[in-house]
């Protein structure tokens, strides 16, 4: 399996209390994520971020964005992203 890539889908604007209106990670989760090196410790970053967008709402277009990169990456994180 290859490595999952990160969450970042390249918008990068930090609104919304320091959060990315992108990915909703803020620059102190975005660089966490790329010191994690195992899939498992990655996908466990991801299901918090997936709840944190939940929380936080209007991420709707991240889930297909993201699905799209791991694709292209060849990678297939254990989530429901389509939820």
């Amino acid at each position: 399996m290859s490595k999952i890539p990160s969450p970042c889908i390249d918008v990068c604007k930090f609104r919304r209390e320091g959060h990315c209106i992108g990915c909703s990670m803020t620059k102190g989760q975005k660089k966490l994520f790329k010191s994690l090196k195992s899939n498992k410790h990655r996908e466990a970053f991801l299901t918090m971020l997936v709840a944190q967008q939940e929380n936080m709402g209007k991420y709707r277009a991240w889930a297909p964005a993201y699905e799209k990169r791991c694709a292209k990456k060849g990678a297939r994180p254990k989530l429901a992203l389509s939820a």
